[in-house]
């Protein structure tokens, strides 16, 4: 496991410095809309690409899902990747972007790596294993610290949030739920993804809208690893489809997740939204 880690730092470290020459020139870059409405630049599609070619060129026999270069193969172990997490910053200008990369066995996630490139640092986690920051030096990691999330409030009134995208970002069909945590919480801003504040014990919860496997699965275990806790807002506890909650208690985490189940859609197993 310790091995696929490394593996999938070295990735991550190339996929930074592919992503950091886009964004150099991120006003240049076209883009366009996908069939959900979000939105694509051809760094998207370049970062996957770099870091899945450096993963298969060492792990010919896994199975690969990424959101720009799809599904490649099946097997116990599957990799999952986003090129660029937070497209809808990046294209702004905006240095909290990420790359992301984690890996399956079968069906429970063991290593999650997020990085982000502008801020030159990198999260990190492998199951049973802890997790860790580093800062990224000279293309290598240094400094690192182990995340350890916060003791929990007694209420969720006394819990910071931090809510991805941004609220003037997120699609109207999640704009609700959002003011609904908001008004339950106290709102707060984030410097990188909220769910890493979270492992950091910066943040007390983070909680995501829209998103799908490939951008929970990392910050899933990393979050754990560091004492805290992940879920759908429906309490599925495998990365899912639609809002995740991730949080420093299990007791605010359960308030979190009721507070958004009377408005979220559940996701189901093949990766659609449902009512419940």
């Amino acid at each position: 496991m310790l091995h696929d880690l490394d593996l999938a730092l070295r990735a991550a470290l190339a996929g930074a410095e592919l992503g950091l020459r886009h964004f150099a020139h991120v006003r240049d870059l076209a883009q366009r809309r996908k069939a959900d409405g979000s939105v694509v630049t051809e760094a998207d599609l370049a970062v996957e690409q770099e870091v899945r070619r450096i993963l298969l060129a060492e792990r010919p026999a896994d199975a690969f899902l990424g959101e720009e270069t799809g599904e490649l193969g099946r097997g116990r172990r599957r990799w999952l990747l986003d090129g660029i997490d937070g497209t809808l910053v990046f294209v702004r200008g905006d240095d909290r972007w990420q790359t992301l990369i984690a890996l399956e066995e079968d069906g429970q996630v063991v290593v999650g790596v997020a990085i982000v490139p502008a801020r030159h640092e990198v999260w990190y986690a492998a199951r049973g294993h802890g997790a860790f920051v580093a800062d990224v030096t000279g293309g290598r990691l240094t400094g690192a610290r182990r995340l350890r999330a916060k003791e929990p409030p007694d209420a969720l009134s006394s819990c910071r949030v931090g809510t991805l995208p941004p609220a003037e970002l997120a699609p109207g069909r999640h704009r609700a739920e959002l003011d609904r945590l908001a008004r339950a919480a106290v709102p707060a801003g984030w410097r990188v993804h909220a769910a890493l504040l979270v492992a950091a014990g910066e943040l007390d919860l983070a909680v995501q809208v829209g998103g799908k496997v490939w951008d929970y699965a990392p910050l899933s275990l990393i979050v754990t690893e560091a004492g805290g806790f992940f879920s759908g807002a429906h309490g599925r506890p495998h990365p899912v489809t639609g809002t995740a909650v991730f949080s420093c208690g299990a007791a605010v985490h359960k308030d979190a997740c009721e507070v958004l189940a009377a408005s979220v859609p559940e996701a189901t197993s093949d990766g659609e939204d449902r009512t419940c």
